[in-house]
C-alpha cells in the first residue's frame, strides 16, 4: 500500500466536460476526498475546479496547451498530476468510469480490457451522443497509464432485470435482433437510491412496490419491486419519457416525419430538436433551469412547470400499473431533491393512488414528506452515482 493510502478516481466524461471524484479506500468501503469539474474540453478556454468533500475549493485553474485545443487526454494528465502532488490525497490505484450503454451484454460493472473496450465501441450506434465521450475517458487513461486498472459501470445495467415484455417495441424482429429495444438509463442513480431506501422508509416498504423519480436536467422514473427494476420511462435512448431540460421526452414519431417532410430537417437538425431545443427550454422559451422557471411569473414558464409535473403524474400511474400497486414514491436528482413546489404538485396529482403529502415536511425538505396516514409513503433521497461507481470499482479491483 502507498504511504498515502490507496484511492480511486471516478470519471464521468462528456463531450466537453469531465466530472470527477476522488475516493480513499478504507477497509471494505470508500470515502470521498474530493470532487470537481473540468469544462470546455476541446476548446482553447478550458477551466477546472476541485473541491473537498465539504465543498471547499482546493484548486481552480484555466489550463492551456500551446499546440491546439485542450483534449480529454490533456485534462486527465493534468488531473492525475495534480492528484499525485497532493500529499493529503491517496494514491490513485484504479479508475472507475460511468458508461451510458452496456447493451444486452453487460448487466453488471466490468473491468476494462482490450476485448471489453472493443465491445463498448460497438455500442456507439446505440448511444452516439454519449458513448464516444465515455470511451474517450477510458482511452485517455489507457494512453497515460496502461497499467492502471479501469472499471466500466453502466447506466443500463440496473434495468437488465426487467421482464422481456417491458423491453419490447412493436417493430419487426429484424430490428429487435439488432438491439432496438427498451434499455432504460440513470441506472447508477436508481441502484444507489434503492440500496439506501430501507434506511429512510424501512425494509418492508423499500422491498415492496416503489417508484423512484430521478428528476434533473435529465429526468426519468423507474418502477422497482424487491429492489429490482421492473419498468422505466426511458427506452432505447435517453430522450424518451419525461420532458427534460432540453429534451422532448415522449413524442409522437409522426412529429418527426412532419418536420422532415414539411421543414426539410435532416438527422443533425432532428437531433438538435430532440436533445437541445425542446423540453423545459422549448416550452418556456426562457430557460431549461427549473429554479429559473419556478421564480418566473411568465405564463410560459408556469406552463412548462405544470407540464413537467403533469407528465410525471401520468408516468407514475403507468409505472404503478406495471407494478400492480404502489407502496412508495421517492424523489431524487437535482429537481427531485430541491424543488418542493414540483414535489407538491406531483403528490397532489397522485392523491388518487393514496399519496397524502405533509406540506410542512415537504417545504422543509425532510427525508419523509408524506403524512403518517398516507397509504403510499413519499421520501426524498439524495443520489450518489459517483459513490456507486467507486464502490463497484473497489470491489472489482480488490476482488
Amino acid at each position: 500500500m502507498s504511504a498515502k493510502g490507496n484511492g480511486l478516481l471516478v470519471l464521468n466524461a462528456g463531450s466537453s466536460s469531465i466530472k470527477f471524484g476522488v475516493y480513499a479506500i478504507e477497509d471494505d468501503h470508500t470515502r470521498e476526498v474530493a470532487n470537481g469539474l473540468i469544462e470546455n474540453i476541446g476548446s482553447h478556454d478550458a477551466h477546472a475546479v476541485a473541491k473537498d468533500a465539504d465543498g471547499y475549493v482546493l484548486a481552480a485553474y484555466r489550463p492551456t496547451v500551446p499546440d491546439g485545443p485542450y483534449t480529454h487526454q490533456h485534462a486527465l494528465a493534468d488531473l492525475l498530476r495534480w492528484l499525485g502532488e497532493r500529499p493529503d490525497f491517496p494514491a490513485i490505484t484504479a479508475v472507475g468510469h460511468r458508461v451510458v450503454h452496456g447493451g444486452t451484454r453487460y448487466a453488471a460493472p466490468v473491468r476494462v480490457d482490450a476485448e471489453v473496450r472493443t465491445a463498448l465501441g460497438a455500442l456507439v450506434p446505440l448511444a452516439p451522443l454519449h458513448q464516444p465521450h465515455n470511451l474517450a475517458g477510458i482511452d485517455a487513461i489507457t494512453e497515460l497509464d496502461a497499467a492502471l486498472p479501469q472499471v466500466a459501470c453502466f447506466d443500463t445495467a440496473f434495468h437488465c432485470t426487467q421482464p422481456a415484455l417491458a423491453r419490447l417495441f412493436a417493430i419487426p424482429k429484424a430490428y429487435r435482433d439488432e438491439g432496438v429495444q427498451r434499455y432504460g438509463f440513470h441506472g447508477l442513480s436508481y441502484e444507489f437510491v434503492a440500496g439506501h431506501l430501507s434506511q429512510v422508509i424501512g425494509a418492508e416498504r423499500a422491498g415492496g412496490k416503489v417508484v423512484i423519480a430521478h428528476l434533473g436536467n435529465g429526468a426519468s422514473m423507474c418502477a422497482i419491486e424487491a429492489g429490482r427494476s421492473v419498468a422505466s420511462t426511458m427506452g432505447f435512448t435517453a430522450v424518451e419519457g419525461l420532458p427534460m431540460g432540453t429534451r422532448t421526452g415522449a413524442l409522437d414519431p409522426g412529429v418527426l416525419l412532419y418536420l422532415i417532410e414539411r421543414h426539410g430537417l435532416g438527422p443533425k437538425q432532428l437531433t438538435d430538436f430532440l436533445y437541445k431545443q425542446s423540453g423545459l427550454l422549448g416550452l418556456s422559451g426562457l430557460s431549461n433551469d427549473m429554479r429559473t422557471l419556478l421564480a418566473s411569473d411568465d405564463p410560459d414558464a408556469r406552463q412548462a412547470v405544470d407540464y413537467f409535473c403533469y407528465r410525471i403524474a401520468r408516468e407514475l400511474g403507468s409505472l404503478a400499473a406495471a407494478l400492480g400497486g404502489l407502496d412508495a414514491l421517492v424523489f431524487t436528482g437535482g429537481i427531485g431533491e430541491h424543488a418542493a413546489a414540483v414535489r407538491e404538485q406531483v403528490c397532489r396529482r397522485a392523491a388518487w393512488l393514496g399519496v397524502d403529502l405533509d406540506a410542512e415536511a415537504n417545504a422543509a425538505g425532510r427525508a419523509l414528506i408524506s403524512t403518517a396516514d398516507s397509504r403510499v409513503v413519499v421520501a426524498v433521497v439524495p443520489t450518489d452515482e459517483e459513490g456507486v461507481i467507486a464502490a463497484h470499482t473497489r470491489r472489482l479491483v480488490s476482488g
